[in-house]
């Protein structure tokens, strides 16, 4: 199996099984073993899979703003979780890709195989969630067939997205491109850069 399809298969895996309960406070029971990559793959899926949900939550007009201003918390929460995900399978690929020869005219892509695997996480929520759409008994059948529309979209995407991955690892693989990772350089959540969090006096 290539990356892509093995990451594929682990985020169909990890959104199939965060919607046995469907409940945003289920225990993670990640199947893969501890900190192999399977196991990163496993655990930035399933919190982009919580995470959709609460956003879905936040939504609800009827919510009170105590519960409201508690999820958005942990929706900052959860963001800081998945970009240091992000940098940790960057990491991974660092350590594969050490040793290769980089050609003189070896160019650098506009993201790092690791973000664009970001993406291919959401577009598997995108896809279980536009699927269900689609299947949705209570909904018309115009509803059904635009949805259906959407999610044909949808899998195409995945498609390209995916043999891009491919083709970019392959690049990397072969000197032809490099990998240069930045570390995300999140502002708001550092108390030393935020002027609301820095400018509080002390209690």
């Amino acid at each position: 199996m290539t990356f892509t399809e093995i990451s594929n298969f682990i985020f169909k895996r990890s959104i199939e099984d965060y919607h046995k309960h469907d409940n945003v406070d289920t225990v993670i029971n990640n199947p893969y073993p501890e900190k192999t990559i399977e196991y990163f793959l496993y655990l930035k899926n399933w919190i982009d899979t919580v995470q959709w949900h609460l956003e879905d939550i936040i939504r609800d007009p009827e919510i009170n703003s105590a519960e409201a201003l508690k999820i958005k918390r942990r929706i900052d929460k959860s963001n800081q979780e998945r970009t240091d995900l992000v940098e940790l399978i960057d990491s991974y690929f660092l350590e594969k890709y050490k040793d290769v020869k980089v050609e003189p005219r070896a160019q650098i892509n506009t993201e790092s195989p690791a973000w664009a695997i970001d993406r291919l996480s959401i577009l598997a929520l995108k896809i279980y969630h536009m699927q269900q759409e689609t299947d949705r008994k209570d909904a018309s059948r115009d509803h059904r067939a635009e949805t259906e529309k959407k999610l044909q979209v949808l899998l195409t995407q995945r498609s390209d997205l995916s043999t891009a991955i491919e083709e970019l690892l392959a690049d990397i693989e072969a000197g032809k491109k490099y990998m240069k990772v930045y570390k995300q350089m999140k502002m708001y959540n550092d108390p030393s850069l935020n002027p609301v969090l820095y400018g509080k006096p002390s209690k």
